[in-house]
């Protein structure tokens, strides 16, 4: 099984262990840092928008490349009421996504199951074509 979400950087594990630590510390309970940043839960990155950072380089080269299968998409948008669905035709043709993928990755994703291992992967993104803009302006799949 191959989880959706590639490893998230160290900045974003560290803002969050930093946001969990802090909960403690307003509670005045002792925090030894170490532990908050061993243990905090990697949900995983989903999408992939900026490929010329540093965290995603090692896994841009033609090893870690995939194609992920897709009937339909949605962006979400909060002025359309919620999310808004994309396909090639009414009857869903299988297509794909540009994507990459790490195996054997080690982390924690859930605090109660500790350390797992897994393959992961993430779609890449990139600027929206005009149906797509606009509902999200930011960024659409790869395809």
């Amino acid at each position: 099984m191959t989880r959706w979400g590639m490893p998230s950087s160290k900045k974003a594990l560290l803002d969050a262990a930093t946001k969990s630590a802090d909960k403690l510390r307003a509670k005045n309970k002792p925090v030894d840092f170490d532990m908050p940043l061993r243990i905090e839960p990697d949900s995983g990155t989903p999408n992939v928008r900026n490929t010329s950072s540093s965290h995603w380089k090692r896994w841009l080269d033609i090893p870690n490349r995939c194609l992920v299968p897709f009937t339909s998409f949605s962006e979400f948008n909060r002025d359309a009421g919620g999310d808004v669905w994309f396909a090639f035709g009414e009857d869903r043709p299988t297509a794909f996504f540009a994507g990459i993928w790490c195996p054997q990755w080690t982390s924690v994703r859930k605090v109660k199951k500790g350390e797992a291992t897994a393959e992961r992967f993430a779609f890449l993104t990139t600027d929206p074509n005009a149906k797509v803009a606009l509902i999200d302006p930011k960024a659409m799949p790869v395809t």
